[in-house]
């Protein structure tokens, strides 16, 4: 792809968007690689949870416990599934995409789960044209990721696999334990290649989570990736993600001052937590799960609006038509907890938060 073509990408996959420190940790890398991966399982470490190589720095892809990682690394050494689960924002999906770029090169290979998921989805479909033409053949099979990763050896993501009907999670049943898939209309199984693995990621938060059966909750070693554990690694979360996302979208504004963001990541802490950080104030809780995630993007549309409609410098009032859309969600409840928080909690802290709680006051009117 030439470069003009790439710039014109709205998000590239992580083995592109971190290609030089991949190709600088292949280089260096002298630890053995088990089959089929292109880094040893410390070069995996490094790469995301950053560091110095030779001179190479490499940074941090997922903020938070180091062991964690470590566990999810080695659960791939094994004949073992990964499955990581979380509330909405613990960078489930980041980790899992970034795992598999490491590993592999290549993170394309995903089945987004939803109600609609089938069968078919993670198994094999066929072109009917084809099959009505000449019959059952291998091109006429419409491969899914899972059996394309099982082929090459590689790893396929399952996302949000809680939201899919428990017949279709119970497919991989048999995939993960005998690690083939039968195709009985060609009479023949597909076996995977060394190498070969899922990961899947599950939401805490949506309803069904808890139904998946012990049969299959066997087949993977679940890890729970908790919520940032303190203010100053949420803040380092969110500055470095809202610095990689609005240098793709290009936006035509200045990164948040660090003021701003630590305002943002307060209020959403406490309203999460039910309590003010000092621990001296119950918070009354929105409707919604208002995630770290949900602070990165309300900080990026605060640069768009800064670059597009503003100065090119984020304003309180750009912060706060953010926090309005982020926390007022089911309309009359969240409007008179939000309302309950700006007069007992951020009008009172002062001249430091005095504009941004006029601008947000006159938002929720």
């Amino acid at each position: 792809m030439g470069m003009d073509q790439k710039q014109d990408v709205v998000r590239l996959p992580a083995e592109r968007l971190y290609a030089e420190e991949l190709e600088a940790l292949k280089k260096l890398d002298q630890d053995a690689k088990p089959a089929g991966w292109q880094l040893s399982p410390k070069a995996v470490l490094t790469f995301l949870t950053g560091g110095q190589i030779k001179g190479v720095t490499i940074t941090p892809k997922y903020i938070g416990n180091k062991r964690l990682v470590e566990m999810a690394i080695a659960t791939l050494l094994t004949d073992r599934a990964l499955m990581l689960i979380g509330e909405p924002g613990t960078a489930k999906s980041w980790l899992s995409e970034n795992l598999t770029a490491a590993i592999h090169g290549d993170s394309g290979k995903v089945i987004q789960g939803t109600a609609g998921t089938s069968e078919e989805q993670i198994r094999y479909s066929w072109n009917y044209a084809m099959l009505l033409a000449q019959g059952p053949s291998d091109q006429a099979i419409i491969k899914s990721p899972i059996f394309r990763a099982m082929e090459t050896g590689g790893i396929a993501r399952f996302e949000e696999i809680s939201r899919c009907a428990s017949e279709v999670q119970d497919a991989l049943i048999s995939i993960l334990s005998e690690k083939t898939i039968s195709i009985p209309e060609l009479a023949r199984e597909v076996s995977a290649v060394r190498g070969f693995s899922i990961i899947a990621t599950a939401n805490t938060r949506d309803r069904g989570v808890n139904d998946m059966s012990a049969a299959l909750k066997r087949r993977f070693n679940i890890i729970v990736l908790p919520s940032p554990s303190d203010i100053e690694t949420e803040v380092e979360i969110v500055r470095k993600r809202v610095s990689e996302i609005s240098a793709s979208y290009q936006l035509r504004a200045s990164l948040p001052e660090e003021d701003a963001v630590l305002k943002v990541v307060t209020i959403f802490r406490e309203l999460r937590s039910g309590m003010t950080l000092d621990g001296k104030e119950k918070v009354k809780g929105t409707s919604g799960v208002i995630s770290t995630a949900e602070a990165i993007s309300l900080l990026t549309g605060s640069m768009a609006l800064a670059g597009s409609f503003g100065s090119g410098q984020i304003s309180d009032e750009d912060i706060a038509a953010g926090l309005q859309g982020a926390i007022v969600k089911d309309e009359e409840k969240d409007r008179l907890v939000w309302k309950e928080y700006l007069e007992n909690v951020m009008k009172k802290r002062g001249s430091t938060w005095r504009n941004l709680y006029f601008a947000c006051s006159e938002m929720n009117k």
